[in-house]
């Protein structure tokens, strides 16, 4: 495929058609992936993980890793997802300190929120999703970035 980025901008009516698209990506990907998510507070970027982390397979709470900075869950494959959440970051340095360039690896799922407060130290994402309210529903612009993340965004439209 070639280098430009391929996106779609798609409308989601309601937390219920969020929910199924994060199924619908993760029904659709069976390889290691890095997904930013990207928006305003409040406009879905948690549901949407929650979302992909319990159709990936992971039957418990998926609990927002604002503290924490990172929640890992073993999903489906033998696969591990690991939900970022970047909002209190402060410095990048300090996902050095707790190891995070591991879990950008061949086999895993990272989905990063709030990866702008992390530039410089992210590896090249497979997806941006970009949320955003749109009246009482959101937009979601999606950008794929790499082949693996054009394959994926053929997949997922031909599904949803």
């Amino acid at each position: 495929m070639s280098p430009e980025v391929s996106t779609k901008d798609y409308f989601l009516a309601n937390e219920d058609q969020q929910i199924a698209f994060a199924e619908t990506v993760a029904l659709n990907l069976r390889s290691s992936f890095v997904l930013l998510l990207k928006g305003d507070l409040g406009v879905g970027k948690t549901t949407f993980a929650r979302g992909f982390v319990h159709a990936s397979g992971f039957e418990g709470i998926v609990k927002s890793p604002t503290y924490t900075l990172v929640e890992p869950y073993p999903i489906s494959n033998g696969r591990m997802c690991y939900h970022f959440d970047l909002y209190r970051l402060a410095d990048p340095e300090e996902l050095e300190f707790i190891g995070a360039r591991d879990y950008f690896n061949e086999s895993d799922v990272c989905l990063v929120e709030w990866p702008e407060n992390a530039e410089g130290f992210l590896p090249v994402a497979d997806w941006i999703c970009e949320f955003s309210y749109q009246d009482t529903g959101r937009n979601l612009f999606i950008s794929a970035l790499t082949d693996k993340g054009k394959k994926l965004m053929l997949q997922v439209f031909s599904d949803f």
